[in-house]
């Protein structure tokens, strides 16, 4: 029986003091990424993007219209023939195919910018996360903004400050 006990005291024992020396930090990452002064340069360039699509999808979208009201006009004529009428009808599908097909190629284009354009900064923040938990033996830091639950309990330090720091954020 004592030979039971002090051999789960000795194999308890390494347990026990490793819990001890292990270091929790939290980090909130979406508050950092925020404020990082890459991500509001991404973001410019983005916005810029985005509007020489608006204004090119608009003129694609006016040339629609003017069809649309040419056919309008067309429909009304009973003297028009048949044919003609169905050439600027197929010619009016084609411009809204055209506009579909530019919309689909311009959000594809913008999202792929900006996986492009934010993946450095991402990489950078974590990065900084991992030299500030190097630089202060952290065994686990827990990103606070992700969309689970975190128990952090009293022994955790949120190391978000430190990350700022590393980054050069105020």
């Amino acid at each position: 029986m004592i030979k039971k006990l002090l051999l789960a005291v000795l194999l308890a024992a390494p347990m026990c003091l490793s819990a001890q020396t292990l270091k929790f930090g939290t980090v909130n990452t979406q508050e950092i990424f925020n404020v990082m002064p890459e991500k509001a340069t991404a973001e410019a360039t983005l916005r810029e993007t985005a509007a020489k699509y608006d204004a090119e999808g608009k003129k694609l979208q006016d040339a629609f219209t003017a069809l649309q009201a040419e056919y309008q006009k067309m429909e009304e004529d009973a003297t028009t023939p048949k044919a003609i009428k169905d050439r600027r009808m197929q010619e009016l599908q084609e411009s809204y195919q055209k506009i579909q097909n530019f919309q689909q190629t311009a959000n594809q284009d913008l999202q792929r910018q900006q996986e492009t354009l934010l993946a450095p900064i991402m990489e950078k923040l974590q990065n900084a996360i991992k030299a500030v938990g190097a630089e202060g033996s952290f065994t686990f830091i827990y990103d606070l903004s992700a969309p689970a639950v975190i128990y952090t309990g009293e022994g955790a330090q949120d190391v978000t400050p430190l990350v700022k720091a590393k980054l050069g954020i105020k």
